[in-house]
C-alpha cells in the first residue's frame, strides 16, 4: 500500500532536433542540446505511446508518466479526466530559428472522420521571445475556400492567403483545433496542448528534412480538420483569477509575476504545471525540501498537493492547470 503522498515532479526534457530549429533552448534555458543539428523542441510533460516524460531525481526516479497514470492516478489526476486513455495535456518550449510548417490539428468530429488513430488538439502559446516584425500565421484570409486553398497548395503559393499576426513577448495566443497555424521565425514559445502528436503539414516552405528529403505533407486530412471561418486570433475566455492568459475546456494557462519574498497557492483537486520562465522560484513541499524552479524548468504539482509557489528574489512563472 502506498503510504508517502505523491510529491511535486520533475521530469527529464525530450529535446526534438528539427530543420527549423536553433539553439536557443540552450542558451536561454540551458538545455542539454546535440551538437551539430538545430534542435527546436524541448517536450517538457508528455504521455505518449513513443514519447515518454521519466522523472529525473527523487524517490520516483526512472518511473514514467504513463507508469503514474497507471499506479498513482488518483492522486496525480485528482478531478481531471484521461484524454483518451492518457495524460490529458502536453507542455513545451519551442525554438523557431525559421518558420515552421503550416499546418492543423483536427477536432474530435474530424478525428471521428479520419480515424486510424487521429487525436485532437486544441494548444495555446505564450510568446517568450520575438524579434522586431516576428510574426505568426493563424488561419486564412477571409472569404477563401477549400478550393481555392487547394490550389493555392499544389502551386506552392500559400503564404498570400494566411492570415498574418504580429505578436511580442508576453502575449497569449489561443488555437483550438481546426484552426490552420505556423510559428514564424525569431520566435520562442512556451505551447500547453491536449496530449496529441496529430498533425497534418499543408505545407512547408519547399525546404527539406534533416534526412535531404522533402517532409511528409498531409493535404487530404488538413483540408478535411480546418476550419475555414477562423482568421486571426480566436477569442477565448481569461483565467478566473484576473492574471493574463486563457481558460478553455481542456486547460487554463496564465502567468503569474512573484515580486520579492512573494508567494501564490496552488490549490489541490487537479494537476498543475509550473514553468519557470524568469527569475526564480520554489514549489514547497509539505514536511520536505521545497522544490526549486530556475528559467526553463518545469514541475508538474499533482492534484493531491495543496502547495504554494514561492519567489524570493521574484520572478515570472507560468501556471497550466488540467
Amino acid at each position: 500500500m502506498t503510504t508517502t503522498l505523491l510529491p511535486p515532479l520533475k521530469f527529464t526534457p525530450l529535446v526534438k532536433p528539427v530543420p527549423w530549429g536553433g539553439r536557443n533552448l540552450m542558451t536561454l534555458f540551458g538545455k542539454s542540446l546535440p551538437a551539430g543539428v538545430p534542435c527546436g523542441e524541448s517536450w517538457e510533460v508528455v504521455d505518449l505511446p513513443d514519447n515518454q516524460s521519466v522523472v529525473r531525481e527523487g524517490p520516483l526516479a526512472s518511473r514514467d508518466l504513463a507508469w503514474l497514470v497507471a499506479q498513482r492516478r488518483e492522486e496525480l489526476l485528482g478531478e481531471a479526466e484521461l484524454l483518451m486513455g492518457r495524460f490529458p495535456v502536453l507542455f513545451k518550449l519551442l525554438d523557431a530559428a525559421q518558420t515552421l510548417s503550416v499546418q492543423v490539428h483536427p477536432d474530435e468530429d474530424a478525428c471521428r472522420r479520419l480515424g486510424v488513430g487521429a487525436r485532437p488538439k486544441t494548444e495555446a502559446w505564450y510568446i517568450l521571445r520575438a524579434e522586431a516584425g516576428a510574426r505568426l500565421y493563424v488561419g486564412l484570409a477571409e472569404g477563401v475556400t477549400t478550393n481555392e486553398f487547394r490550389r493555392a497548395i499544389d502551386a506552392g503559393q500559400v503564404e498570400p492567403l494566411l492570415r498574418a499576426v504580429e505578436v511580442e513577448p508576453g502575449d497569449f495566443v489561443y488555437l483550438p483545433s481546426g484552426t490552420l497555424h505556423a510559428i514564424g521565425a525569431g520566435i520562442v514559445l512556451a505551447e500547453i496542448q491536449q496530449s496529441s502528436d496529430t498533425t497534418y503539414r499543408v505545407f512547408d516552405w519547399n525546404r527539406v528534412g534533416l534526412d535531404g528529403k522533402p517532409r511528409a505533407l498531409h493535404v487530404d486530412q488538413a483540408l478535411e480538420s480546418i476550419h475555414f471561418d477562423i482568421s486571426g486570433k480566436p477569442p477565448h475566455a481569461l483565467p478566473l483569477s484576473g492574471r493574463p492568459g486563457i481558460r478553455c475546456p481542456a486547460f487554463g494557462f496564465e502567468r503569474a509575476g512573484l515580486g520579492v519574498g512573494c508567494e501564490t497557492p496552488l490549490d489541490a483537486g487537479r494537476p498543475r504545471i509550473v514553468c519557470c520562465v524568469e527569475g526564480t522560484g520554489q514549489i514547497s513541499q509539505t514536511g520536505e525540501r521545497p522544490v526549486p524552479l530556475k528559467p526553463g524548468e518545469t514541475c508538474l504539482v499533482p492534484a493531491c498537493r495543496a502547495e504554494s509557489l514561492m519567489s524570493e528574489k521574484g520572478g515570472t512563472f507560468l501556471l497550466i492547470r488540467v
